[in-house]
């Protein structure tokens, strides 16, 4: 008999079955947030909100928030924001150019350590970590295959260099209300 613990690896046909709650990343299912708090969603939608104004004439490039992305066969996850460059037919498949997640306390370590790792590793020109309690957030941009943070934000503005598109985007925005 074995001492070695079995260790399940799904793939994205069972995940087709579950209910839609859940990230897989390498084959292993992390469990959402049953449904994410009204700061979260707050946040969520005037990041969602910027960035579609900012893409209206970009013709190539959209802002989405979550939508399930398939890295691989064994990896599908579902950032809070992003942005999609090209055309897709029903699934996002290809690395978004620009990817925001709002931490929450049981989110932190995936979203800073194994998502932030994932996205390096698949080409996510930006990875944006939103700290809702600081009201600040982690600015990271792929260079030559690694992440560079471009620093902290509160009330400044960034400007994202995507394709042929920019999106100056002003932190300032999101924490309006929560001042």
């Amino acid at each position: 008999m074995s001492n070695l613990a079995y260790i399940e690896h799904y793939t994205k046909e069972d995940y087709k079955h579950w209910d839609k709650q859940w990230e897989l990343i390498y084959g292993q299912p992390y469990a959402m947030a049953p449904s994410p708090m009204f700061g979260h969603q707050y946040i969520s939608m005037k990041i969602a909100r910027q960035l579609d104004v900012a893409l209206d004439d970009c013709a190539n490039c959209y802002a989405l928030f979550e939508t399930d992305v398939e890295f691989y066969d064994d990896t599908i996850v579902r950032p809070d924001c992003m942005v999609v460059c090209g055309l897709f037919k029903d699934y996002i498949t290809r690395s978004p150019a620009l990817i925001f997640e709002i931490i929450s306390p049981s989110s932190a370590k995936r979203d800073e350590q194994l998502k932030f790792e994932l996205y390096e590793k698949e080409g996510v020109k930006y990875y944006t970590i939103v700290y809702p309690q600081n009201k600040t957030a982690k600015v990271y941009k792929l260079k030559d295959g690694k992440y560079i943070k471009e620093g902290d934000f509160f009330n400044e503005k960034y400007t994202f260099d995507i394709n042929s598109c920019s999106i100056e985007f002003d932190f300032d925005f999101i924490w309006q209300k929560n001042k």
